[in-house]
């Protein structure tokens, strides 16, 4: 049996984790920001499901949660950084307060969550950090901006973590999901207000996307979410899990593509160094880097 700690348990992969370890007899402590949403659940698991109200956008509240967590299970063995939602459109067409929400709940919110969890992980030995990215972490869209920044940036910022806490036993996985039929288009996708210039950009594909309900992503939830808790048995943790048919196609194509620009930059790069006799080992080769 293990214990887990979940943003986000109201709905979407969230909810289906929760669901599925509590099925199987795990202990779950859930955020989520109204308890009402999970009542059903946690009638049926009483104890087993420990529950806190979180806004990820209330940083000074993030460490309280996290604290009240471990101090009612005693041991959390996996943190899931599932909360967030995703602002779509246009850089431009956006509100400076959509995005600084945007920023503050996937971003800066998760980095806080992660940043609570390690002196405790710390303290009992080890343990897991699953963050939500998407494919959106990787590959980039047209009206995806504000969306991306704060995936890449989080994908970056769990990254040099995975490598500062491996000597603890805490391992990190980032999880990028392609298009799930869960509810987040209809759910958690927010759109910015429209400016009609707009209307002849190629960001106008997240609108249509968003709107046309016939659209199907080919991603089962279920199974993404059956992938991410067998991910926690794989030793040592991978750093990655792509999640998709879709996620597979489009990353392999963005790395190829940025594998051949770097190359070609090769030369350019290279006689840009000081040029020296004897400069000694690169930075990155000493080992301490």
């Amino acid at each position: 049996m293990r214990t887990w700690l979940i943003t986000g348990i109201s709905s979407g992969f969230g909810r289906i984790m929760t669901e599925k370890l509590l099925g199987r007899g795990d202990r779950v402590a859930g955020t989520l920001r109204d308890p009402a949403a999970v009542e059903p659940l946690k009638a049926a698991h009483g104890d087993r499901l420990w529950l806190s109200t979180l806004d990820l956008t209330d940083t000074g509240t993030i460490r309280d949660v996290v604290n009240a967590a471990w101090a009612e299970m005693d041991r959390i063995d996996v943190v899931v950084s599932n909360a967030g939602y995703g602002l779509m459109g246009a850089a431009e067409e956006l509100t400076d307060e959509q995005v600084r929400h945007q920023i503050e709940t996937n971003l800066v919110g998760s980095i806080q969550l992660i940043r609570a969890a390690l002196p405790h992980l710390r303290g009992q030995g080890g343990g897991r950090i699953l963050q939500l990215s998407s494919m959106g972490g990787q590959v980039a869209f047209p009206g995806g901006s504000l969306y991306h920044a704060t995936k890449w940036g989080i994908e970056g910022f769990v990254e040099a973590v995975a490598q500062e806490v491996a000597v603890f036993g805490i391992g990190c996985t980032i999880v990028e999901p392609g298009g799930a039929r869960t509810d987040f288009r209809n759910r958690s996708a927010i759109l910015g207000p429209e400016i009609a210039a707009y209307d002849a950009s190629p960001s106008r594909m997240v609108n249509r996307i968003i709107a046309d309900e016939s659209i199907k992503s080919p991603g089962d939830p279920a199974r993404m979410v059956d992938a991410m808790i067998a991910s926690v048995e794989q030793v040592p943790a991978p750093l990655r899990l792509a999640l998709g048919s879709d996620a597979y196609a489009l990353a392999s194509k963005a790395y190829a593509a940025r594998s051949e620009a770097l190359e070609a930059q090769r030369e350019l790069a290279c006689s840009t160094d000081v040029v020296e006799e004897d400069a000694g080992p690169r930075w990155y080769e000493t080992g301490d880097a």
